[in-house]
């Protein structure tokens, strides 16, 4: 096990009704707020009523901003941090999935700054200060809802870029199963798959002795196993839809990568594909990620992939050949993405093959598992062809 450094100031907040809870919580850290979402569904299901109501009960006043959409984007980011600045906000609510989260976050960091909110994105310069951020939770997949991580899309260019910095974490969420009730059987296992692959980018590592995160990993992409399909079959079900927000929660709080090396390669791959498709982005993880098992698995440590097949899918080991038990763990979860509705191949989503070269240059190096170039990166992208 590596040297490791975990901190997570979250505050969950889980269960029925608990966004009754939002005025209270807010309250205690800010009288102003702007209140982030995405477009007309909270105000279909009444979570935006009962969202305001409980902020007008604690005193808080808010300034609505709407539109955040998949693959948030750059522009409705500059929007709110004009907002935040004219109103003088210090604090943002977001309620939504992690589009509207991660726009929150970049806002967040965007209004103290002086120059241009994309420079975090691009490396160019490191937040040193942030409002802060709370959320609602609406969709179980990103994760952002605990994590220290955004991602925002600059329509410019068709670039798709990630930040993460302790500065964006939120200090509260709320996450109540029954606000997933009405996701779409599509988008419930998009987010299955997104939650799937914050799990496998930490548990595909080099570090020779990690076995306690190991079972907590495997433990948790069971929970999504076994429970995914029956959120896509009975979305009324709250124990399985109960199972899912908190594995998708703990899957990118951080808990699982303690003392461990992660990869992030598939990520970082799918990024190129959702930045200039906008396709979402829990269905292009389910093309990238098995398309990079296929290429690397024989590249790095087959064991992980044995092991990934035995404890993960159930998989008979033979011991006389490896290979063949890595394989039926890729075509494990090759199977499982289908049987919930999701594309394993570009052309599933109508994507040709004709700008892969491009996404191979964008996106260059990448991975901790194996190391790739862009040349690598484009032989497994002609792979999820």
């Amino acid at each position: 096990m590596e040297n490791f450094v975990f901190q997570n100031k979250t505050k969950i907040i889980f269960g029925r009704d608990t966004e009754n809870r939002v005025g209270e919580e807010t309250a205690a850290y800010a009288k102003k707020v702007l209140l982030h979402y995405g477009g007309g569904s909270i105000k279909k299901s009444g979570l935006y009523d009962r969202v305001a109501a409980s902020l007008k009960k604690a005193g808080v006043e808010f300034v609505d901003l709407g539109g955040a959409q998949p693959n948030p984007r750059l522009s409705l980011v500059k929007e709110g941090i004009d907002i935040c600045r004219e109103h003088d906000i210090k604090f943002i609510l977001a309620v939504g999935g992690g589009s509207a989260i991660d726009s929150a976050k970049a806002m967040a960091v965007g209004v103290p700054y002086g120059g241009d909110v994309w420079d975090f994105y691009t490396g160019k310069a490191v937040p040193e200060a942030a409002i802060d951020v709370a959320t609602v939770l609406t969709i179980p997949a990103a994760g952002s809802e605990a994590s220290p991580s955004s991602v925002i899309t600059n329509a410019a260019g068709d670039l798709k870029r990630g930040l993460t910095n302790e500065l964006i974490r939120p200090v509260f969420s709320i996450l109540n199963p029954e606000l997933t009730f009405t996701l779409p059987a599509y988008q419930t296992a998009c987010g299955a798959a997104d939650i799937m692959a914050h799990i496998m980018e930490r548990y595909f590592t080099t570090t020779p002795s990690a076995d306690f995160t190991d079972r907590l990993c495997e433990a948790t992409m069971r929970a999504v196993i076994n429970n995914a399909p029956v959120c896509v079959s009975d979305p009324k079900n709250y124990d399985a839809r109960a199972e899912v927000m908190w594995a998708g929660c703990v899957a990118h709080n951080d808990i699982l990568g303690t003392g461990r090396n992660q990869d992030w390669a598939s990520h970082q791959i799918e990024h190129e594909i959702s930045g200039i498709y906008d396709v979402a982005h829990g269905a292009g993880l389910a093309v990238v990620f098995p398309a990079w098992m296929k290429y690397v698995h024989m590249r790095g440590n087959i064991k992980r992939f044995v092991q990934f097949a035995s404890r993960v899918w159930g998989v008979d080991i033979d011991f006389r050949d490896r290979e063949k038990n890595a394989l039926a763990g890729i075509a494990a979860l090759e199977k499982f993405f289908v049987s919930i509705g999701l594309p394993i191949r570009l052309k599933d989503m109508n994507i040709k093959a004709d700008r892969l070269e491009e996404m191979a240059n964008k996106c260059g190096a990448a991975g901790g598992f194996v190391r790739l170039d862009k040349n690598d990166v484009l032989e497994i992208l002609k792979l999820a062809v």
